[in-house]
């Protein structure tokens, strides 16, 4: 039979000792947050609660056509002297008409008096305030009570006198509104109804925005993909040195060929014929550049020929893609003032051919920076597997030094613009020593024909990136975009935009890293390339999540912009902020009440898609 064992006292005296701890660190706490309710049982924050509660449970959505009842009653405060003159104020009734009876007539200022109104209409509601000054018609009043009739038409309400002393008659005004005919929205419901759609379409515009550049970035962020990707060191630097060279030959190439688009003319006619023949030219020169079958090798000068062909092929690409850009301008401008209340359409072609006209240039300076690169990292690749292990370390030492100098002379250059050092020692030839330093010691301590990890370098720093937008949060982006575009919805959706795609970025790379590795395996030994893994291995395993993500991302968006409002991002956010400062609760009420409508029904709509879809 086991034997009872006894407890520790050490063991005691530590759960004692922790258990007290963790009482001073909620005492602090208490401290530290002003944990303090003595406020809320004050009568006067007590009447505010209340007051704005009732105001929040009446959301400002309907309203009536009113007819409203003015009845103003003298007052003395204080009595004067001659009694008479309290009661001649008060002599005057018309008692076939609404009229209020003061209790006393006169009373000094902080006193309570008893005001009664007879035959006002029944159940009718309004504010009685004290009207300072001798002029009835005066705009200004003192007060908080509210009259409220019975089916008589008749209601008591007892009211303190302010401390407004005056040897002349004042008066104490009662103001009485009923409803006629039947309710119609408010002004707020309908500003509101206007801000919720945009709010809406501003989350849609920057859910679909963000996830079309999250999902490639995703893969470069997913560890299982990148860890695979290795290069020698001399691809790695040629590769590196293709890149800014790329950029500016197509940079300034692409933006050549859009001066030369420019000169054409922006008239419909030539760009329609242009956007319609640049496809054919250019499936005519890809047949002929390159053909399916070939008898016989080709020589030199057709190779050049061809090459040339391709390069001319992808200037009139981009060419074609000017004039469709000035095509959509000229048409959207057109439909805009012809389309009346569908005019948006025409709207929309005219922002969609600025947005191609701005970003063809930088479209092909990646697309040549990329295309340069992939090539001389081929050559690099090829020239480390067949040249001697002599000749690779002799090319490393050159070109390792040059690439690192290139990538910290680059980031030198940003230095320089963020901060305005305006010390190009610093910020040029500084960086520019230090990564032909670090190049050529790369360049010595590594085996020539070594394959370095650089897919894991890659993933690095684009977890690295992702993270530190991550910790940004979309309300300072907004300020920041706020400045760059103006106060609107177009603010929040760069803003919710840029937000989505740092988040889902990483919210994909790690569903990547999460699938099964058996397809991926079985692809690869297929000497399938990278892409084709990608297409084949990856996408059917994360489909089902990335439709799940988006959607809740979505949601998300829907909840963060009416926040991001708050700065001039757009959306419903603003017109909150401006009623709540404005202390009018009942149209707040109805702003919180369309929001939380509208994520109910994105909550239900996910659902649905993802039960039907996922």
């Amino acid at each position: 039979m086991n034997k009872k064992q006894k407890s520790s006292p050490w063991k005691s005296i530590k759960t004692g000792l922790f258990t007290f701890l963790a009482l001073v660190i909620f005492a602090y706490g208490f401290e530290i947050t002003q944990v303090n309710l003595e406020e809320l049982r004050s009568e006067k924050r007590l009447q505010s609660l209340t007051r704005v509660t009732r105001a929040l449970a009446q959301p400002e959505i309907f309203e009536y056509e009113q007819v409203v009842e003015v009845v103003n009653q003298p007052i003395y405060v204080p009595c004067p002297a001659d009694d008479t003159s309290a009661a001649t104020a008060t002599a005057d009734q018309n008692t076939s008409e609404p009229y209020i009876v003061i209790t006393p007539a006169c009373a000094a200022p902080g006193d309570v008096i008893q005001v009664e109104g007879f035959n006002f209409a029944p159940y009718t509601i309004g504010p009685l305030r004290f009207i300072p000054g001798s002029d009835p018609t005066n705009v200004v009043s003192l007060g908080r009570e509210n009259a409220e009739t019975d089916a008589d038409g008749h209601f008591i309400v007892s009211m303190e006198l302010p401390k407004r002393p005056s040897d002349d008659v004042q008066y104490i005004r009662a103001t009485l509104r009923r409803n006629i005919g039947t309710p119609h929205f408010t002004q707020t419901a309908r500003d509101t109804w206007s801000k919720i759609v945009e709010t809406v379409f501003l989350a849609l515009l920057a859910t679909v925005f963000g996830t079309v550049l999250a999902i490639p970035m995703s893969f470069i962020a997913a560890r299982n993909l990148m860890k695979s990707v290795k290069s020698p060191l001399t691809s790695i630097s040629l590769s590196t040195l293709g890149w800014p060279i790329g950029i500016v030959i197509g940079f300034v190439a692409v933006r050549w060929v859009g001066d030369l688009s420019t000169t054409v003319g922006s008239n419909i006619l030539i760009n329609l014929a242009a956007v319609v023949i640049s496809p054919v030219l250019i499936w005519l020169g890809v047949r002929w550049a390159l053909p399916q079958e070939e008898t016989a090798l080709p020589g030199q000068s057709v190779r050049l020929a061809r090459l040339g062909v391709i390069l001319l092929t992808v200037l009139i690409g981009f060419f074609g893609l000017f004039q469709l850009a000035s095509l959509t301008i000229s048409s959207g401008k057109i439909l805009d003032e012809s389309l009346g209340a569908f005019g948006f359409l025409g709207y929309f072609l005219f922002q969609v051919g600025d947005i191609v006209a701005i970003l063809t240039p930088a479209l092909g300076g990646l697309a040549a920076g990329g295309t340069l690169s992939g090539l001389l990292g081929r050559i690099g690749q090829r020239g480390s597997e067949k040249l001697p292990a002599s000749g690779i370390k002799t090319l490393n030492l050159i070109l390792t030094p040059a690439a690192g100098a290139t990538i910290l002379g680059l980031l030198g250059q940003l230095v320089e613009w963020l901060y305005q050092i305006g010390n190009p020692n610093l910020t040029l030839w500084g960086p520019v020593a230090v990564g032909a330093a670090a190049g050529l010691l790369l360049a010595i301590f590594t085996k020539p024909k070594d394959a370095l990890p650089i897919g894991m370098v890659i993933y690095s720093i684009t977890r690295t990136f992702l993270n530190a937008l991550r910790s940004v949060e979309a309300l300072v982006m907004a300020i920041v975009f706020v400045i760059a575009v103006g106060i609107g919805p177009f603010a929040g959706v760069m803003a919710l935009g840029l937000h989505t795609i740092v988040s889902l970025a990483k919210l994909y790379s790690e569903q990547v890293e999460s699938i099964l590795s058996g397809p991926l395996e079985a692809i690869e030994a297929t000497g399938a390339n990278r892409l084709q893994t990608i297409i084949y291995a990856v996408i059917p395993q994360i489909i089902p999540p990335y439709i799940s993500y988006t959607m809740y991302r979505w949601d998300i968006n829907v909840r963060m912009s009416t926040i991001i409002g708050f700065v001039g991002g757009g959306g419903i956010g603003f017109l909150l902020q401006q009623n709540i400062n404005l202390l009018n609760y009942r149209a707040a009420s109805a702003q919180m009440l369309a929001i939380a409508v509208v994520v109910a029904s994105m909550d239900y709509i996910s659902s649905v898609l993802r039960e039907k879809y996922v």
